[in-house]
């Protein structure tokens, strides 16, 4: 197996470029990474890149209800199947962006913490065996979540779909193992979730092939595999992290917005 390497998306003086880390450098790329012609046409250094979503999904497909101990903490029955969601893409942010907590429609918002899935090739009916050759890499998710919306509507487009509900980064990450990796978030600097994709109901190929047999998925759009237990809510001024093993840590600030 080819050695795991790390993608990123910054702003740079020419403009939104997609990037590669090695060393202390940034590989500066001619296309998205999963493009084949992608090529390495100059280079900055980390200390300079501003980093932001590392990918711009055309969909992002979520997972509820994905861990046994999520599911008993919400009461919830555990699903025959993969229990699929969409967040609207408007809502994608990346690491060091504020998530706006609209406090005109919204008295409890959560985070949660999520692994997720980066589409590398267009994937439509893919069998089990073969949705690692579809799959690009992996980043961190945090599914931002208006509880109470969530409740109130039955279902959750709304209490998902806020601008700035759905932060992804700091990195993309190829060729991981995706069967143990520790997943955390941290409030403020306090654990408040400690879990293990080894925990999952659906791994990521189960996930994979039931989402692509209910819509085409294409290069760059988005599955999130669920969170663990001890989701909670998050406050202006808060600072949320979202860890994921193998990844590193998405980062990001919570201010009161008015929408």
């Amino acid at each position: 197996m080819k050695k795991s390497e790390k993608y990123v998306r910054i702003k740079s003086p020419e403009g939104v470029k997609f990037g590669r880390e090695k060393d202390n450098v940034i590989e500066i790329l001619s296309a998205p990474p999963w493009d084949e012609k992608s090529e390495v046409c100059g280079e900055i250094n980390k200390t300079e890149a501003k980093l932001i979503a590392p990918c711009k999904p055309g969909k992002v497909v979520c997972l509820g209800i994905n861990y046994k101990a999520h599911s008993d903490e919400f009461g919830h029955i555990l699903p025959e199947d993969p229990l699929i969601f969409l967040k609207a893409p408007s809502s994608v942010i990346g690491p060091g962006e504020a998530i706006n907590y609209p406090p005109y429609w919204t008295k409890h918002v959560d985070y949660e913490a999520e692994l997720a899935i980066v589409v590398g090739k267009k994937a439509k009916r893919v069998k089990r065996e073969n949705a690692l050759e579809h799959i690009f890499g992996y980043t961190c998710l945090n599914d931002v979540t208006a509880r109470d919306l969530q409740r109130k509507d039955g279902q959750w487009t709304r209490g998902k779909s806020f601008d700035t509900f759905c932060p992804i980064g700091p990195a993309i990450v190829t060729k991981l193992d995706t069967s143990s990796l520790d997943i955390r978030s941290y409030v403020n600097g306090e654990l408040r979730q400690n879990s293990n994709t080894s925990f999952m109901i659906f791994d990521v190929q189960a996930i994979f092939e039931f989402v692509s047999h209910v819509m085409t998925l294409e290069p760059g759009d988005i599955i999130a595999t669920g969170t663990p237990e001890g989701v909670g809510p998050l406050s202006p001024g808060d600072i949320i992290e979202v860890e994921v093993e193998g990844i590193g840590r998405l980062k990001n600030y919570v201010v009161s917005c008015q929408q």
